[in-house]
């Protein structure tokens, strides 16, 4: 076992707490599933997010995929992924994810994506296309849209995504307002919000919608239940509550490691606060054991 940060020290010098243990990546299945999507020439947010959990996911043949490049327009200081100019969208990759569904036997797929201020829908688009090639490739696959704010252009891109129903909406909050400027100095705490609002309003009450938030960056327990309840009255229907573990040399530093018993609590107080799919541990994040989440 080792932990999950590069660094075997967490904030102000402690050493990580036992809980925050993942096993090194082996194994054939995993092995396997690395091979794939190299071939295909795809992008993970397991890797580019140095996601803790890649290990137990590609060695489960699970894998979230990365549309629209590797490069992001945003500089989000708890992400790891890389920030600048992105790429021009390639036309061929809905089929190379739909390749990826079918070669892995992936019954839930949660596609997600750099965010693209650059592009006129934010990229809604791609993600439409992804989801209509996965299931034209596997039915039977559950598609899940983990997307950004579509900052420019929220009612264009819900309009575009509405097309391509039905799938499972996510887009993360990520942390409590206060700390936005921190943590998401390009995002806004509010217009996701919106964003959450409009996609439940538009897609109707038959589709899922989620959102997570990192804990352990500084916040308040006052803090955390506010942005719970704003979640609910967004229309959220599940949300995802994980400690937040620094990804990179540059990301911000972690402020506190949250003990399992307090993430306990906060799932009571999600199911409290009504939403009915909660999933709150250590090392939750949004998309890990997604499909377990959504069907129990």
């Amino acid at each position: 076992m080792i932990p999950v940060s590069r660094n075997s020290l967490g904030p102000t010098g402690r050493k990580l707490p036992p809980w925050l243990k993942r096993p090194l990546p082996s194994g054939e299945v995993f092995e396997r599933t690395e091979a794939i999507i190299r071939k295909l020439g795809l992008e993970t947010i397991c890797s580019s997010g140095n996601c803790p959990n890649r290990g137990l996911c590609w060695s489960r043949g699970a894998a979230t995929v990365m549309i629209l490049g590797k490069t992001c327009t945003r500089n989000c200081s708890f992400c790891s992924v890389a920030k600048g100019n992105p790429s021009t969208v390639d036309p061929t990759e809905p089929a190379r994810v739909a390749k990826m569904a079918v070669l892995l036997n992936i019954d839930y797929l949660v596609i997600t994506s750099v965010t693209r201020d650059d592009l006129p829908d934010g990229g809604a688009a791609a993600f439409g296309l992804c989801a209509e090639a996965v299931r034209r490739a596997r039915p039977d696959t559950t598609v899940e849209l983990l997307t950004p704010d579509f900052a420019r252009c929220r009612n264009q891109a819900v309009e575009i995504l509405s097309g391509y129903l039905p799938f499972v909406f996510s887009h993360n909050i990520e942390t409590v307002p206060q700390l936005y400027p921190m943590v998401r100095p390009g995002a806004d705490y509010r217009r996701s919000l919106r964003l959450l609002a409009a996609a439940k309003g538009k897609f109707g009450g038959g589709i899922t919608i989620k959102s997570s938030m990192m804990l352990g960056l500084g916040e308040s327990d006052e803090q955390v239940e506010a942005s719970l309840r704003d979640l609910r009255k967004a229309g959220c229907d599940g949300v995802t509550l994980g400690q937040y573990l620094k990804p990179s040399r540059n990301s911000v530093e972690v402020a506190d490691y949250v003990h399992p018993d307090k993430f306990d609590y906060w799932g009571r107080k999600a199911t409290e606060l009504g939403f009915s799919i909660v999933m709150s541990e250590p090392f939750a994040r949004s998309s890990y054991r997604a499909a377990k989440l959504i069907r129990g």
